[in-house]
């Protein structure tokens, strides 16, 4: 995935200066970030406060660190059920 040039904390303060009131077109144009961009990052951390968003990362951290751990076990379920069934 590719590295954002903003970080969530830049993003944020974004978000305030649109709900403050800023036109979505001029905080585009003085942020160098497209329109689409905008609403994409208002979807996601529409709302958040900077810790929110720190701790919805770590979540998400935690969330990716489960799922490879449910893949592992899988895979070593699978590999002794075809040594228990001797199709190897």
């Amino acid at each position: 995935m590719k590295k954002s040039r903003f970080t969530e904390t830049q993003i944020v303060a974004i978000l305030k200066e649109h709900e403050a009131g800023v036109p979505t077109k001029d905080l585009c144009r003085r942020h160098g970030v497209s329109p689409a961009t905008f609403y994409v990052w208002k979807s996601k951390f529409g709302g958040m406060e900077v810790s929110d968003v720190a701790k919805m990362r770590a979540l998400e951290d935690e969330n990716r660190r489960l799922k490879r751990i449910v893949a592992d076990q899988v895979l070593n379920i699978d590999v002794l059920k075809m040594a228990a069934s001797g199709k190897f």
